[in-house]
């Protein structure tokens, strides 16, 4: 199902944070702050802001990355990616947990805890060298006391999907934007169909590499996406599943 774009001049808060949208081809994000209240970003998307803003670099003390930038009230500011692209608002329930790919983060109500997490999707090369296919960390995020409010930037257009318990979908790994903390991910190796003689050279070049996603839980993808290199020679046995096309007619799967 396509996520809906958030239109230009669109209006959103969360508590007593005010939030509008502007634009359309490159949307920007226009907080106005009450006293007391405060977002955070990464250094990069911050577009404009008044004197009244309060930038300051979080403290490490209080479990809060020094990589990104909170700006407190009172005051106005704007975020925005420098990409085109849509906004995408991800509001989460007091305790509700979301997870987000590197790149996707626009920014967050001060009330949203943050940490970033080592992936643990990743595959091993024939020359026993780790590839981490959606990257090498994720941000997990999730609201303390009342509902937070998660803004994210998608480059093309944006697909949620809702996975029911007994649900999965097959996701290109680079294409993944955020998804909730239930549903399980796994890759899934392919090996496409090769006409005439089965040279190990070739098929291995025509491997694709996927992320299955396994329900209950919404997961949300990115239209456009990053090229992954699937010929980087994956080891087959570090893969939860994979699947050979032996011939159109034929195939040969295996799974733990």
């Amino acid at each position: 199902m396509r996520q809906p774009m958030i239109p230009s001049m669109t209006r959103l808060s969360c508590g007593t944070i005010r939030c509008q949208i502007n634009g359309r081809y490159v949307p920007v994000a226009e907080f106005a702050l009450a006293a007391g209240d405060w977002i955070y970003f990464n250094p990069h998307v911050l577009l404009w802001t008044d004197p009244a803003a309060t930038l300051t670099v979080p403290r490490s003390s209080l479990g809060r990355s020094p990589g990104l930038i909170e700006a407190h009230g009172p005051g106005h500011l704007g975020v925005a990616e420098n990409r085109p692209g849509e906004v995408i608002a991800l509001p989460l329930r007091p305790g509700q947990l979301a997870c987000v790919r590197p790149g996707r983060f626009l920014c967050a109500t001060g009330n949203v805890e943050y940490q970033w997490e080592r992936s643990a999707v990743c595959y091993t090369t024939m020359m026993a060298e780790l590839e981490y296919p959606m990257g090498g960390y994720r941000l997990t995020l999730r609201p303390a006391g009342r509902q937070g409010l998660v803004l994210l930037h998608a480059s093309g257009d944006a697909f949620i999907r809702d996975l029911a318990d007994d649900q999965s979908v097959l996701v290109s790994p680079p294409s993944l934007l955020y998804w909730e903390d239930t549903v399980d991910l796994a890759l899934h190796l392919e090996f496409a169909y090769v006409p005439g003689q089965h040279v190990r050279r070739a098929v291995w070049r025509s491997s694709r590499i996927w992320l299955r996603v396994y329900g209950p839980g919404r997961v949300a993808i990115d239209s456009a996406r990053e090229q992954h290199d699937g010929a980087n020679t994956p080891d087959y046995q570090s893969f939860a599943s994979w699947q050979r096309w032996d011939a159109p007619s034929t195939t040969t799967t295996s799974a733990e």
